[in-house]
C-alpha cells in the first residue's frame, strides 16, 4: 500500500462508487477503475461488492480502509511536524552555559521561552565561559552564552550584557579596610590580602591570570572551586578577595563585604551570545537571545 492507493481506496469507499470518487480526487473515471483493479489483483482480494449501489466493503476492503486511514492519519502528523520544523516553530536547541549564568538566565528566560515556542525542546551543557567558545566551534553545542572575547573569526556574536571586572572583598579583608565600597582600585591594593579562585576553564580565571601575571602578585589561595556562589561565600564569610563581575554583586556581597571595580583593567570579556558564522540560528534560537537581552535589562538587583 502506498499513500496515493490508501487515497484514492478511501476516497472510493467514502464516496460509494468510483465515478463520484473520481471527481473528487479530479481523476478520470476509467484511470481509477484500473487502479482498483490493479491494487484488488496484487492483494487477491475485491475490496468492494460492485453488485450494489452504493459500493459496499467486503471483509477484506474493511481491513484495508482500517489500515490505510492510520497511514494517512500518521502521514499527515508527519506532514505538520515537518512544516513546523520547516517553519522553525518546533526543534531542539542545544545552550551552552556556564553554571552561574545558568542559575541566573534561565529561571527569568525559560517561562517566556516555554511561552513563545512550546515545540522547542531545550538541551543544556553547563561549562565554564572560557570552555563554550570551543563547544560552539565544534558544534557541541548550537548556542552558547558566556563572558568572552568576541575574537575568533568563526563565530558570530551578539553583545548581551557588558561587565565590570573587579575585587569582592570580604568584610574583615585588607582592602575592605581601607576603602569605600565602589571605589576604583588597582589589583595591588589586595596584594596581602587572600584570593579565593574559580578553577582553569571559568572566563575570571583567564583574567586573573592575566592581571596576577602583569604585577607579579603570587598571593594566599584559599581555595579553588568551580562554583561562583561557593567562592563568593567563602571569600565573604573568611575576609578574603576574588576577582569577579560586577552582574554578581547582590544583596549578600553589599551586607558582607564590597565591591571594587579594578582601575587598571579594560574588561573586553563580556556576556555574549556566540554561535557558527557559517550557521544561520533557526527563528526560535534567535528569539531565545532575544527573551534573555530582554529580561536581563528589566532584572532588579
Amino acid at each position: 500500500m502506498n499513500l496515493k492507493q490508501a487515497r484514492y481506496i478511501c476516497a472510493i469507499a467514502r464516496e460509494g462508487g468510483v465515478t463520484a470518487a473520481a471527481r473528487k480526487l479530479y481523476v478520470s473515471q476509467p484511470a481509477l477503475s484500473q487502479m482498483l483493479r490493479q491494487v484488488e489483483e496484487e492483494l487477491g482480494v475485491a475490496l468492494f461488492d460492485r453488485s450494489v449501489a452504493p459500493f459496499r466493503l467486503t471483509y477484506a476492503g474493511e481491513k484495508y480502509l482500517e489500515t490505510a486511514e492510520v497511514i494517512l492519519s500518521a502521514h499527515e502528523r508527519l506532514e505538520n511536524q515537518l512544516q513546523e520544523i520547516r517553519e522553525e516553530g518546533s526543534g531542539r536547541l542545544r545552550l551552552g552555559i556556564s553554571v552561574q549564568r545558568a542559575g541566573q538566565v534561565l529561571p527569568l528566560a525559560l517561562p517566556w521561552f516555554a511561552m513563545q515556542y512550546p515545540h522547542v525542546s531545550l538541551e543544556l551543557t553547563e561549562r565554564g565561559s572560557a570552555d563554550l567558545e570551543e563547544l560552539v566551534s565544534r558544534g557541541a553545542v548550537d548556542l552558547a552564552l558566556a563572558a568572552i572575547e568576541s575574537t575568533s573569526s568563526r563565530l558570530a556574536y551578539e553583545l548581551i550584557e557588558e561587565e565590570v571586572i573587579g575585587i569582592l572583598a570580604g568584610d574583615g579583608s585588607f582592602l575592605a579596610g581601607r576603602f569605600p565600597p565602589g571605589t576604583a582600585v588597582k589589583l595591588e591594593a589586595a596584594g596581602r590580602d587572600s584570593f579565593v579562585s574559580l578553577k582553569e576553564g571559568h572566563s575570571i580565571r583567564v583574567v586573573q591570570n592575566l592581571l596576577f601575571h602583569r604585577y607579579g602578585l603570587e598571593p594566599k589561595v584559599l581555595l579553588e572551586t568551580d562554583s561562583l556562589e561557593v567562592a563568593k561565600r567563602v571569600a565573604l564569610g573568611t575576609g578574603s578577595c576574588m576577582l569577579c563581575s560586577d552582574i554578581y554583586v547582590d544583596d549578600m556581597v553589599r551586607r558582607h563585604g564590597a565591591f571594587y571595580p579594578l582601575e587598571d583593567y579594560e574588561n573586553h570579556r563580556h556576556f555574549y551570545a556566540c554561535y557558527p558564522r557559517e550557521h544561520p540560528l533557526p527563528r526560535y534560537a534567535a528569539g531565545f537571545i532575544q527573551i534573555v537581552r530582554r529580561v536581563l535589562d528589566q532584572r532588579e538587583f
